[in-house]
């Protein structure tokens, strides 16, 4: 039997925007002869050639059990081979541009980033150039000068943060990276926190969300939490306190699973819509009176800080190659830490209210 999941269902999309990548996955039926995988999934696969199989098999982009094989590899009843795709979704071409890139660390196979706010991460509509991939593609091309447009290797964007989040994203420089990187997002096995300022005195000091997020069923640009599990794809966030200003909250966010939008969905279906962020309602005083000195002192941090206040901690996750586990962890992005001086500064003046 074959099933077709959708790009949803392969790449994880923690804060970003559309997947990249596409998976379908093949349980083999009960009266299934031994056959080559090669031969196969070119008999199953739509305008497949052996040449692309065996090709995409010895990439590592095609699994059986959970395991890369050999193409000559002869498959069995009840055997689940899982092909990865490596066309892109997005047909946007990339085109090198220079640009500062922070790059955390980087090796043969991954590229560490530290995203400022601001910063798109991938050529699209509205957004054809002066995004991160541009940048990626003319520094790689600096590494290499043999490399052409037209030759650019494939640096595999696993997952995506928001254009206004800061903070650590992966991208693979191998089809091996790519793979091994989708695969521990797809599993959920890739540890991922975030610090992120949220309006309002967080009722416990630490918790899980359990919610759905999809697209809103009113304005399809926005994303919303179905609690009970009617629409949308399963979420969950991990958020524990870290420090209290009584009209704001400092907390971290573990994500479990990495939906769309999913910790500024999830935070607002609390009752904690994040700081300034104008798509979800944080963008105006949430929490405390409205008198004249207290919207001017909320309204400068507005202008300290003028996007949501998220920002990708760390992450960590299984290297491609050396199998060991890795882990990278960012300071905190200067704007949100100079909005979080403010209001200590502002409740130590005036005290945490009841």
């Amino acid at each position: 039997m074959a099933q077709q999941a959708t790009p949803e269902d392969f790449i994880d999309n923690p804060e970003g925007a559309e997947e990249l990548y596409e998976r379908f996955a093949i349980t083999i039926d009960k009266g299934q002869e031994p056959l080559r995988l090669d031969k196969f999934l070119v008999a199953r696969i739509e305008n497949a050639t052996r040449n692309k199989v065996q090709k995409a098999i010895e990439a590592g982009r095609v699994l059986v059990n959970n395991k890369a094989v050999q193409p000559n590899y002869k498959i069995k009843p009840a055997d689940e081979v899982v092909v990865y795709s490596d066309k892109e979704v997005v047909g946007e071409e990339i085109i090198p541009e220079a640009m500062p890139l922070n790059i955390a660390y980087e090796d043969t196979d991954i590229l560490i980033i530290n995203k400022p706010a601001g910063l798109v991460v991938h050529p699209g509509s509205g957004n054809y150039s002066g995004t991160l991939l541009n940048g990626v593609a003319w520094y790689l091309t600096q590494q290499n000068k043999q490399i052409t447009e037209d030759t650019l290797p494939r640096f595999g964007m696993v997952h995506r943060i928001d254009k206004n989040t800061s903070g650590l994203m992966v991208l693979a420089k191998t089809e091996k990276a790519v793979t091994s990187l989708a695969k521990q997002f797809f599993d959920h096995s890739i540890q991922r926190t975030y610090m992120a300022l949220v309006w309002g005195d967080v009722k416990e000091d630490a918790g899980t969300i359990v919610a759905h997020v999809g697209r809103s069923l009113k304005q399809r640009k926005l994303f919303t939490a179905y609690p009970d599990g009617e629409y949308g794809k399963d979420a969950i966030t991990h958020y524990k306190v870290l420090e209290r200003f009584g009209y704001v909250t400092l907390v971290e966010c573990k994500l479990e699973t990495g939906r769309t939008h999913q910790i500024r969905v999830h935070m607002q279906h609390l009752g904690h819509p994040l700081f300034n962020d104008d798509t979800y309602g944080g963008d105006r005083i949430v929490k405390g009176t409205v008198f004249t000195k207290y919207k001017q002192f909320v309204d400068n941090c507005f202008d300290m800080c003028k996007r949501q206040a998220l920002h990708a901690k760390n992450i960590g996750f299984i290297h491609p190659t050396t199998g060991e586990e890795v882990f990278f962890d960012s300071e905190l992005a200067t704007d949100i830490k100079n909005v979080i001086e403010k209001w200590r500064g502002y409740v130590k003046v005036k005290g945490i209210p009841e």
